[in-house]
């Protein structure tokens, strides 16, 4: 059973937008490849013909030959790339029926088709992963309440690194251990040094779930015997009001949304490139950009980021 847990919301919200929006674009994806095959379907027929026209600026070209009655045809094919110089002998596929319905090599239906089919695998592959790994999280941490509990004084410290914060909870004794955990409220106000419920040994086991103020704070990474890297900032050691305001501030979707936003800004950039190396236009850009932006949100829930 899945916990109703702060994490637990974010990770179900941010798992399921990625999910919705992969499934969009896989629907977009899967129609366009439907439409390729019908259109290239009927190209049954196969020979050699010569190229005896070129517009560069469109990239189309204009291909001739000659059917097994002795009649000659021709066709006007579309190209993805720089069309081939006039006289070339190039390989054809079209339809017995209507020989004006032609591809050859580099043609643009071709390559619609292709890059559907290859959007469409990239697609359900991501899909995949984020579920296998979203319920693999899940599986690890939801039994670490059920560990024998013992109390350890613990500091709550906030590492700022790159465009993502995250709280870690630092043992007082040393050997010091530093434990990676998802954001509550709680962590905000708790002073330090204070005591704090572990389920597990940080000493011995690799995840290590808190309890605090009667809420479990469960792992977002595995136990590190070295300091986060980052910029630090450690809790104070008494609690004012100040603190208790701030606390509250952090407790809505929305405060969390704006901290995660941040991660969303490089989307369009690689939306971009993915755009360029494809060959799509926009809407691989627009494809490439909304899940590049859900998966930031994702990882960003699956690392535990703090909006603190």
């Amino acid at each position: 059973m899945i916990p109703r847990t702060r994490a637990a919301w974010h990770g179900l919200t941010t798992t399921a937008l990625v999910l919705a929006v992969c499934a969009v674009v896989a629907a977009f994806a899967f129609g366009a490849l439907v439409r390729a095959r019908a259109e290239l379907s009927p190209l049954t027929g196969r020979t050699r013909g010569e190229v005896t026209g070129v517009d560069q600026k469109v990239w189309t070209v204009d291909v001739s030959w000659v059917l097994s009655s002795g009649r000659r045809v021709a066709a006007t094919v579309p190209l993805e790339a720089p069309p081939p110089e006039t006289g070339v002998a190039v390989l054809v596929a079209y339809d017995p029926a209507n020989p004006s319905h032609a591809v050859i090599p580099g043609a643009a239906l071709v390559a619609e088709a292709d890059r559907a089919s290859g959007e469409l695998l990239f697609v359900l592959v991501v899909m995949v992963l984020v579920a296998v790994i979203s319920a693999w999280r899940a599986a690890t941490r939801v039994r670490l309440p059920r560990r024998h509990v013992e109390s350890v004084s613990m500091r709550r410290i906030r590492v700022q690194k790159g465009l993502l914060a995250r709280s870690w909870l630092e043992t007082e004794r040393t050997p010091r251990r530093w434990i990676p955990v998802y954001f509550d409220p709680s962590l905000v106000v708790l002073a330090t040094p204070s005591p704090v419920r572990l389920y597990g040994d940080p000493w011995r086991d690799r995840l290590v779930a808190a309890e605090i103020a009667g809420t479990v704070l469960y792992p977002s990474g595995p136990v590190t015997k070295a300091e986060p890297r980052g910029r630090r900032v450690d809790n104070p050691s008494q609690v004012d009001d100040s603190v208790r305001s701030r606390a509250v501030t952090t407790r809505g979707a929305v405060r969390q949304t704006r901290a995660d936003a941040a991660l969303v800004v490089p989307a369009p950039l690689v939306g971009l490139l993915w755009s360029y190396v494809d060959g799509g236009g926009f809407p691989s850009w627009l494809a490439a950009t909304l899940i590049s932006a859900a998966l930031a949100l994702w990882l960003a829930a699956l690392r535990g980021s703090d909006p603190s």
